[in-house]
């Protein structure tokens, strides 16, 4: 008789798959709405409260610490209680705290909310792609992950149109788009109520009736006829003779195992990925607005230009959809990665409009590409019982070059690199970052490691 997980990988694409990856996505447009909408908040604070580079560019970062420490304990909390559980408590955690922010009456309190607020943001994203690529069937995999991911594009998208009609449009706009920002709080209670958990984290658990209902529900989707009633593997009898010792509940293995044999060089070449795609990607959209505006244009202007950068986002998603199935994931997260560092050149060298928008959308279309081919890798990496912990803690050491990346902006800007400088470095890190990827292994169309 087949397992729960080849049985499942056996399955098509059914409406339960279509509902948990719309119901995962939403929580992750939501996430990327709140990240777009700081660079919009920034650059109106720049004019309200006269705030200098250094001042911006903390407001950017201090998120990022937040979603470091929020990935890394996600993940590992998802291993543990599992991945649904863990993804509604990010989405209430940030939702509050987006809320909040939009009443700092300082900077100071700013800091403090936007931390709160990326200990959310940081741990809903490994335990969505956790949960959806243990649900979706071996041979598309990739192309359902990257599905989930483009999600990213319709908040980035949202958060450009908030920023755009609302923020510019009275001195509160930027409190009004934080309070939009508070959304998760009300969805957090539909990802606990209508969600599947993980079967394979249900079996490493020990809990097989929960896996085998979650099973049947997946087959009853694809009119697929409920096999006869399953047991967990039984035990041999036991020895009257021989002391009975008490068994308790699997336990996860730790974050030391990430760099333990076999997994230390896919750990390796994973966070370095996850770095170099970090750096380059907050260090230039989270400023591209407010470098618009020092470049001369209008609050307005810029965030038009920002919008229609944005919307490539989403035919770069479709693209790295259907190539990690057919090239395989490091083929097309190093092509785009590649892509991803010739854009940010012509982005930096731009001197017109014309030529700012189209290199603006090139590196929009490159880099959220190459965010859906390691969104889809990722998870593939490691084993179910640490597959959560891996995923957070690639993420957390990429925050931290999301951290970085702002706070180095000013400094290289002052330091004479100007923007074509600031773009060149950016390319640098995203052509490291391609090198990287060959260290991952290929698992397009196979199963998930289950140990």
């Amino acid at each position: 008789m087949p397992t729960r997980s080849e049985r499942l990988d056996a399955l098509p694409f059914t409406r339960e798959h279509g509902r948990l990856v719309v119901g995962s996505g939403i929580g992750w447009a939501l996430d990327a709405m709140d990240v777009g909408l700081i660079s919009f908040v920034m650059a109106a604070l720049a004019v309200q409260w006269d705030l200098g580079t250094t001042t911006l560019s903390w407001i950017a970062s201090i998120g990022f610490v937040g979603m470091a420490v929020g990935a890394t304990l996600g993940g590992l909390l998802a291993d543990r209680v599992g991945r649904r559980q863990v993804f509604a408590l990010t989405l209430l955690v940030y939702g509050l705290a987006t809320g909040a922010a939009a009443l700092s009456w300082s900077v100071g309190a700013l800091l403090v909310f936007r931390f709160l607020i990326g200990l959310g943001l940081g741990a809903e994203l490994p335990v969505a792609s956790t949960l959806v690529s243990e649900f979706a069937p071996a041979r598309i995999r990739g192309r359902v992950v990257v599905a989930l991911e483009s999600f990213w594009a319709v908040g980035w998208v949202l958060a450009a149109v908030i920023g755009y009609l609302v923020v510019p449009a009275s001195d509160d706009g930027w409190r009004w788009a934080l309070a939009l920002g508070a959304l998760p709080v009300a969805y957090a209670v539909v990802v606990r109520r209508g969600l599947p958990e993980s079967v394979r984290f249900l079996e490493s658990r020990g809990r097989h009736d929960e896996a085998e209902a979650a099973v049947r529900r997946f087959e009853a989707a694809a009119g697929i006829p409920a096999p006869p009633a399953s047991e967990p593997p039984s035990e041999p009898p036991s020895d009257p003779a021989q002391p009975q010792v008490e068994r308790s509940e699997p336990r996860a293995p730790g974050p030391r195992a990430l760099w333990g044999a076999p997994h230390a060089t896919r750990t390796a070449a994973l966070w370095a990925v996850w770095f170099g795609i970090n750096f380059s990607y907050y260090g230039a959209f989270i400023w591209i607005p407010s470098l618009l505006v020092a470049d001369g244009m209008d609050l307005v202007r810029s965030f038009g230009f920002t919008l229609v950068i944005t919307l490539a986002q989403l035919p770069g998603y479709a693209a790295a959809a259907v190539l990690v199935e057919t090239w395989g994931r490091r083929a097309t997260l190093s092509a785009f990665l590649v892509g991803s560092a010739v854009s940010a050149v012509l982005f930096g060298r731009a001197d017109t409009e014309t030529a700012i928008i189209a290199a603006g959308m090139a590196l929009s279309f490159f880099n959220l590409g190459a965010w859906g081919a390691l969104y889809a890798v990722t998870p593939e990496v490691y084993p179910t019982t640490l597959r959560a912990t891996g995923a957070g803690a690639a993420a957390g050491f990429g925050r931290i070059a999301s951290v970085l990346a702002p706070l180095s902006v000013p400094w290289l800007l002052d330091a004479g690199s100007g923007t074509t400088g600031l773009f060149v470095v950016f390319a640098g890190f995203f052509t490291l970052a391609a090198a990287a990827t060959w260290g991952l292994p290929e698992r397009a169309g196979a199963a998930l490691n289950e140990s």
